[in-house]
C-alpha cells in the first residue's frame, strides 16, 4: 500500500513518504482537538522546553496537554488524566528537571518521571521525546508492534529495547541528505499502521468508517 513501510525496510524514501502522510492520517481520525493538540506537542512544546535550557522543566499544565495528546492519538484512559490533573505543580517541575538532566541515559530519565502518579514509561517517553527526539522515541502501541511484535508490555525494560531499535533504525536511514530521528521513525510507523488498517484511512470518517493498560 502506498505511503506505508515495514520496520525491516531500509528504503529511506519509503520511510519519508510514510512520515509525510502523518498529518493527513492524523486528521482523518477526526478526533476532537487532536490536530491542534498534536501541533502543540510536536511544535510548541519542544520550543518551550528548549527555551528553558540549560535547566529545562515541564510545567503541570503542559503535562496535562501532553497526556491529552497521547490519549487522543491512542486509547482514551480517563483515570490517567485524573491522576495527572491531581499532581502537585512543583512535583512535576522537579521530576521533569531531574529527568531531562539525566539524558541521554534513558533508564534514569524514565525513572525520574515515573515517580509521578499516572506517569508510566509510555507517558514518560512522550515527555522525553518532546525535548530530545534524537534520543527518546514515544512508546506508541503501533510502533511497538512494528518494532518488537507486541504492545502489551509497558515496562521500562521494554521501552529501552524499543528505543534501542528505533535509534538503530534512525541511524540506518540517515544516509546522504536524509536525516531521521528515532521520533521520525515512530511517527512513520504510526502513520503506516493507520494506512494499513484500511485503504480509506486517508479519508475522513464521514466518508469511510474506520476503527481507529495499566499505568502508561
Amino acid at each position: 500500500m502506498a505511503d506505508t513501510v515495514d520496520f525491516a525496510s531500509s528504503d529511506a524514501a519509503a520511510w519519508r513518504a510514510a512520515l509525510a502522510a502523518y498529518d493527513r492520517r492524523l486528521a482523518a481520525l477526526e478526533k476532537p482537538d487532536l490536530v491542534p493538540v498534536d501541533a502543540f506537542y510536536r511544535h510548541d512544546l519542544p520550543a518551550l522546553l528548549r527555551g528553558r535550557d540549560p535547566d529545562p522543566f515541564l510545567a503541570k499544565p503542559e503535562l496535562v496537554r501532553l497526556l491529552q495528546w497521547k490519549l487522543s492519538r491512542g486509547k482514551w484512559r480517563p483515570r490517567l488524566m485524573d491522576f495527572v490533573k491531581g499532581l502537585d505543580d512543583a512535583a512535576v517541575e522537579s521530576a521533569s528537571r531531574k529527568s531531562f538532566a539525566a539524558l541521554p541515559d534513558l533508564r534514569r530519565a524514565v525513572d525520574e518521571l515515573t515517580v509521578l502518579k499516572g506517569v508510566g514509561p509510555a507517558t514518560a517517553s512522550a515527555v522525553l521525546a518532546a525535548y530530545a527526539p534524537d534520543v527518546a522515541p514515544f512508546m506508541s502501541d503501533e510502533a511497538m508492534v512494528a518494532a518488537l511484535g507486541n504492545a502489551k508490555d509497558y515496562t521500562l525494560k521494554q521501552y529501552l529495547a524499543f528505543a534501542e531499535k528505533l535509534q538503530a533504525k534512525a541511524k540506518e536511514l540517515s544516509t546522504g541528505e536524509e536525516s531521521f530521528t528515532p521520533s521520525d521513525v515512530e511517527r512513520a510507523l504510526w502513520s503506516s499502521a493507520m494506512g494499513s488498517k484500511s485503504p480509506a484511512s486517508d479519508k475522513p470518517k464521514s466518508e469511510s468508517k474506520t476503527r481507529g493498560k495499566r499505568k502508561r
